[in-house]
């Protein structure tokens, strides 16, 4: 069976993806070539806002309509909340954002008997953390390994907790044999992911926390560093950044979930923090980690959300000194409390707040990268193009450096100039 999978949403889904996509290439099928008709189409949604529900929808009629006769297959969040209306877009194997072998299962025997199918299950039920092999089914220079899933948090915008159910963890020899594997495989840096792992451990016999399985996977890790996910500012103490600096395998990244820099909008969005505690944490992170790259995610009109408020965001964001931001204009998602919140901002508003936010984040980043001249940078290379190799730092900053036969190779660069928006530097 020829197939063709697409992914949309974040590195939870992307790890999702290469496992799918190893359980097909080990039972014989093989991936369709650019241009080839695939005899079936797999797409992994995301449902984080409406838009992402949007570009689902688009993504399963493209390739439904690319792929005459194929069958169709959908999976993930979206599915997950809106299995009607997938089904009426004519998929033909339904499941939601968990049992993804058993996807696979169902897709080989959809393929056979050419009954359609539809397996829903209910997210607040899940008890067990589904293990799905890590790696990377290109044998890139970077793996993910899955350590968390579910969420608890509730934000007031978020549909994900009602997607992906309770809070559920990877046990700590599973992650160790997991991580000793990718080792023995050649990669060099492993990444951390999953929906909200600062809640790391809780459903787990002694609740072992993120530092321990961070720990964990340091001992195992050979010669591989080790980067981390999207994470909730408040699992950042200070015991927990000593720790996790004494491994000296940590990338020195961290991407933070602020979502506003205003404490009445992040109070209205159900957070757990204020911003005098998040600036806290940005303080602890540079304090245990020299030259830390700090990015954030940030949500721009929110319902309520006002000018003064916005003032309020701009300058905060600004005395965070971030090497880079993720910026989104607030989606409305039904089935979330912030899409039946009065004051909600136009689409102009939306747009406008989330410019000037991105031109305040253009100016840090250059500002970060201006700071990176004449420092020396350990880069993981993973391309190489007109005599320069390229890869990313250990702060994820794009360097290239003249050089070849260098992927998956780890080399110290000193940063010579910045280069759009990216680095160049020679090999020290």
């Amino acid at each position: 069976m020829k197939y063709i999978i697409a992914t949309l949403g974040c590195k939870v889904n992307q790890y999702e993806t290469q496992a799918m996509e190893g359980f097909l290439m080990e039972r014989g099928h093989e991936r369709a070539v650019p241009g080839e008709c695939a005899d079936c189409v797999i797409v992994n949604t995301c449902a984080v806002t409406a838009e992402s529900g949007r570009k689902s929808r688009q993504t399963i009629r493209r390739l439904r309509d690319e792929n005459p006769g194929a069958l169709v297959a959908v999976c993930g969040c979206y599915s997950q909340v809106e299995p009607d209306a997938v089904e009426a877009i004519g998929a033909d194997v339904i499941f939601g954002a968990a049992e993804r072998e058993k996807l696979i299962d169902a897709i080989e025997e959809a393929k056979k008997t050419g009954e359609r199918r539809r397996e829903i299950d209910k997210p607040f039920q899940r008890r067990e953390f589904e293990a799905l092999p890590a790696g990377a089914v290109d044998h890139r220079t970077r793996a993910m390994l899955k350590i968390q899933d579910g969420c608890v948090n509730f934000c007031t915008y978020c549909i994900i907790p009602y997607a992906r159910g309770r809070l559920r963890s990877l046990p700590l020899a599973d992650a160790a044999a997991q991580t000793r594997r990718l080792a023995a495989e050649g990669y060099r840096e492993i990444v951390l992911t999953g929906i909200e792992v600062a809640s790391y451990g809780v459903d787990l016999p002694g609740k072992p926390g993120l530092a321990d399985v961070i720990e964990t996977v340091a001992e195992n890790a050979g010669d591989m560093r080790i980067r981390l996910g999207s994470l909730e500012p408040t699992v950042i103490t200070e015991d927990f950044c000593r720790r996790l600096a004494a491994t000296g395998k940590l990338c020195r990244h961290f991407h933070l979930s602020l979502q506003s820099g205003c404490d009445k909008t992040l109070k209205a969005m159900n957070r757990k923090y204020d911003t005098q505690t998040f600036f806290e944490k940005t303080e602890l992170l540079r304090k245990y980690f020299p030259h830390v790259a700090l990015t954030c995610d940030l949500i721009t009109g929110f319902p309520g959300e006002t000018e003064d408020d916005q003032t309020e965001t701009l300058a905060f964001i600004e005395r965070c000194d971030f090497a880079d931001m993720h910026i989104f204009p607030y989606s409305r998602r039904p089935g979330t409390p912030a899409d039946q919140m009065p004051d909600q901002c136009t689409k102009a508003v939306k747009d406008r707040r989330a410019h000037e936010a991105q031109a305040v984040g253009s100016r840090m980043h250059a500002r970060y990268l201006a700071a990176c001249v004449g420092q020396t940078l350990p880069v993981l290379f993973e391309s190489e193009e007109g005599g320069f190799a390229t890869g990313h730092s250990d702060t994820y900053m794009l360097v290239k450096a003249p050089g070849a036969d260098l992927r998956g190779q780890v080399r110290n660069v000193q940063i010579t100039a910045v280069d759009g928006e990216g680095l160049v530097g020679e090999f020290v």
